[in-house]
């Protein structure tokens, strides 16, 4: 079962390989990863979906939480967050066919964000089933490229992390 694990770590160089490093080691496979700072520019946010049954989050979590760089960790709650993840798709496009695409992909709150005189690329941002439906439906006009993020996620309503014990002056 795909599981979506929060964690908040010091913006310092190193810290993320030293993250993936623990999921490699112990042979667990990343399904989605993304990684930026937080709205504090000394604490980043990773975002990791991982495929494993409770016993192995439990692993994962007290695993993560032995890392000196690591803050807080939290495993979001299936049913109550919110989960985006961004897709580029530059799809073929000649004249006879531009509009159609435009078309769908507005249907899906897509932005065209490049035209090249045979090519369109197309922004979406959303869940995966969203993006994945956008790109079942163009793929006989002929996907050329696809980049995806990985899946950020943050819990609803009040329920979120904490900065505290994330002492902004740390070393």
């Amino acid at each position: 079962m795909l599981k979506t694990i929060s964690v908040l770590v010091d913006n310092k160089a190193g810290v993320l390989a030293r993250v993936t490093n623990l999921f490699s080691r112990r042979g667990y496979n990343i399904d989605s990863l993304a990684v930026g700072t937080a709205d504090r520019k000394d604490i980043s946010r990773i975002t990791v979906i991982v495929d494993c049954d409770d016993r192995i989050l439990d692993q994962i979590v007290h695993q993560l939480e032995k890392l000196v760089y690591v803050r807080t960790v939290k495993v979001l709650s299936d049913i109550s967050n919110v989960t985006r993840e961004l897709v580029l798709i530059k799809v073929k496009a000649p004249a006879s066919v531009r509009n159609d695409i435009i078309q769908i992909a507005e249907v899906f709150r897509g932005r065209i964000i490049d035209i090249s005189p045979e090519t369109l690329t197309i922004e979406i941002t959303g869940e995966e089933h969203k993006t994945a439906a956008l790109m079942e439906l163009i793929k006989d006009y002929g996907i050329l490229e696809v980049a995806r993020t990985g899946k950020v996620a943050l819990d609803r309503g009040m329920d979120f992390i904490s900065y505290d014990g994330c002492d902004e002056n740390a070393e």
